[in-house]
């Protein structure tokens, strides 16, 4: 499952760290000039005509014709057959121009004439990069053990060959035992333009933001909707974002409402590659703001990742303070508005190597990245870690076909786990071609790491005007009493979209300033697969009287009793704040209850557990003449009381502004 590498940019090339890998290979084929031109052992046992051939195929690479220096680099060998050096550089010249085969041979016939003598290392390292390159694991695996043995284990050439003989017995074993993966390129509406990849999608799947590169070599933001069937063609994301520069690597939010993305060039920034953030209000996305100095520095900063609400930062640095020299840092959305100092992720998921294309899933906790450093089938590989109160877990290798010998970029996987957006990169001659936008379902053994998540989304308005409300969406832990998450609906439209974890139970309030605050409760203990809600959420006004009514849904009692379970506190501090903030207004709070039961003592339980309410609020400082108790029983139910659903919902207390 070939595809672009995550992170691109070198310091040879003013590149932004999202650009298609060919440019990378350019960087590779001038190490391997450099080494054809580093100092060469002398010549004094070959004959003159092959030094003079040798020495006309290296003038020849050296003016960028390697084609035209093979046929030298190859009449030298015929002259000396034992010309081990004209070995090695044929080898190499055939590896440049994509021959690897010829490559392979020139290598082993080096092997052949010096199997056992140090000088033979080269063409020991060459063939054995080359056969992991290809995937041939199993080949290459007798020549890494005899490389070995030619140097000591804790030196540093001894130290990669066998991080080398580890990736190629995990390569080994990772192909034959495959995962499940079935890629379905997405709908050929999308590619308009050369090559499209990074794709990142909302929470409900229906609007999809990706990087296209374009015929002239422009690379700029694109985005395009689903209605359940078919993808809409691609436009523009925003004329105040993209520009004739290059604009790559985007990250959204849940809602698709924030978006964070890298740019190198033609803005003012920090560094060499800076971060910057733009907001969409209706359908129009902000002019970018540049990230600031806590995440941008004079460094590299790129590939973001932001969590579900926007307020988790995960990104890639070479700042100083790194485990090694492209780490993954992340930052938080502080109450002020602004990101704290970034942090670094460390062991065990960072390495010495270059760590890249960090995507934080919706559940907060399962981090997929790209790595060069962890073992893996060669290059970068996709790996997954899970965060939690103990730290990060070993990263896990998503396995053969996902990841492949060639180098892996960054993976979307959708908020309920079942499926990954990618892009893969047809090649041809080992030159990358395109890059088309693929997706597929996540196997099981990679679901049972993604702990699924569920959305809500809808829109908040006035319930009297129909306006929309710019209300802000919280979702607590009832277990914690802390928030899980918190997103703001659109201010034009009332839009909002909330992740809703799986494992817990969770209060949910939309709040406005002048409205009475919307409880609802989710029970999602038992849940494990994740789906999509959609609610409306209608806020009454404060001043509207007494027809103001809201059902508090995160209040917890035991069957046939009036104490307040301890799980109850995040609903009453709500309460207790509204009416600090609103502090003339005085409110009944209402008990209600099914028709089980004796009438009289369902009139004095709804009496009861009003009270505990108004107890819990006197405590908290609210005057009690701002607070009244009714039990009404069972006379005022919601719906009809046919069966225990509606009579679980019809159990509740409610409140009014009096």
């Amino acid at each position: 499952m070939a595809n672009i590498v995550a992170d691109t940019q070198v310091p040879e090339y003013p590149l932004k760290g999202f650009r298609r890998w060919h440019r990378g290979q350019k960087v590779k084929q001038l190490a391997l000039i450099a080494l054809l031109f580093a100092s060469c052992p002398p010549l004094l046992a070959q004959s003159a005509k092959a030094k003079e051939l040798y020495a006309q195929a290296i003038k020849l690479f050296g003016e960028r014709k390697a084609r035209e220096a093979i046929p030298f680099m190859e009449q030298a060998i015929k002259q000396d057959p034992d010309f081990t050096d004209a070995y090695i550089k044929l080898g190499q010249l055939y590896e440049f121009t994509r021959q690897y085969e010829p490559a392979l041979s020139a290598y082993r016939n080096v092997i052949k004439l010096q199997p056992d003598s140090p000088a033979s290392g080269a063409a020991y390292q060459s063939l054995s990069n080359t056969l992991l390159r290809l995937g041939r694991y199993s080949e290459a695996l007798p020549f890494l053990e005899k490389y070995q043995t030619l140097f000591a284990p804790q030196s540093a050439q001894g130290k990669r060959i066998t991080h080398q003989l580890e990736t190629a017995r995990f390569g080994l074993e990772a192909m034959q035992h495959p995962q499940a993966v079935d890629p379905k390129p997405l709908s050929s509406v999308l590619q308009t333009t050369p090559s499209q990849y990074f794709p990142v999608l909302t929470a409900d799947e229906q609007t999809l933001v990706f990087t296209a590169l374009k015929p002239e070599g422009d690379e700029d933001l694109m985005t395009a909707t689903f209605n359940g069937e078919t993808w809409s063609p691609p436009v523009s994301l925003a004329a105040s974002i993209n520009t004739p520069e290059n604009e790559g690597t985007a990250s959204l939010s849940a809602d698709g409402r924030t978006l964070v993305f890298t740019a190198c060039q033609g803005r003012k920034g920090f560094g060499s590659c800076d971060l910057y953030v733009s907001r969409k209000t209706g359908n129009d996305w902000s002019s970018p703001d540049n990230l600031g100095p806590a995440i941008n520095t004079r460094y590299y900063e790129s590939q973001p990742a932001l969590s579900a609400d926007g307020r988790q930062l995960y990104f890639v640095s070479d700042r100083p303070g790194g485990k090694g020299r492209r780490d993954i840092w992340r930052s938080a959305l502080g109450a002020d508005g602004n990101w704290t100092e970034p942090v670094n992720l460390g062991e065990p998921v960072n390495t010495s190597a270059n760590e890249a294309s960090p995507f934080l899933h919706a559940n907060g906790q399962s981090l997929f990245f790209a790595s060069e450093g962890h073992i893996g089938l060669g290059g970068y590989d996709l790996f997954v870690a899970d965060n939690s109160p103990s730290g990060w877990s070993a990263p896990t290798n998503l396995g053969y076909p996902i990841n492949t010998s060639e180098d892996q970029a960054s993976l979307f996987v959708t908020a309920n786990g079942t499926r990954a957006y990618y892009s893969f990169e047809e090649q041809k001659d080992g030159i990358s071609q395109k890059s088309r936008l693929y997706t597929f379902d996540l196997p099981e053994s990679l679901r049972e790491r993604v702990r699924p998540v569920s959305f809500l989304k809808g829109t908040v308005a006035d319930a009297k005007t129909k306006k929309p409300l710019a209300a802000t969406v919280e979702l607590i832990d009832l277990k914690t009493n802390q928030i899980v998450s918190q997103v703001k609906a659109d201010a034009q439209t009332g839009q909002y979209t909330a992740v809703l974890p799986s494992g817990g139970e969770y209060a949910l309030y939309v709040s406005v300033p002048g409205y009475l605050f919307k409880s609802l409760s989710f029970d999602f203990t038992q849940k494990t697969k994740g789906e999509g809600l959609t609610l409306s959420v209608p806020l009454e006004p404060v001043s509207t009287g007494a027809s103001a009514n809201e059902t508090l849904n995160n209040l917890f009692f035991e069957s046939g009793r009036y104490d307040l379970a301890e799980k109850s506190r995040t609903e009453l501090d709500r309460l207790s704040v509204f009416m600090q903030a609103n502090p003339t207004v005085a409110v009944e709070i209402s008990g209600h209850t099914d028709d089980k039961g004796d009438a009289a003592a369902n009139l004095a339980l709804s009496q009861k557990r009003a009270q505990a309410v108004v107890t819990y609020l006197t405590k908290a400082g609210i005057q009690p003449s701002r607070i009244k108790a009714v039990g009404y029983g069972k006379a005022r139910p919601l719906v009809p009381n046919t069966t225990d659903e509606n009579r679980r919902l019809n159990r509740r207390i409610d409140w009014r502004v009096l």
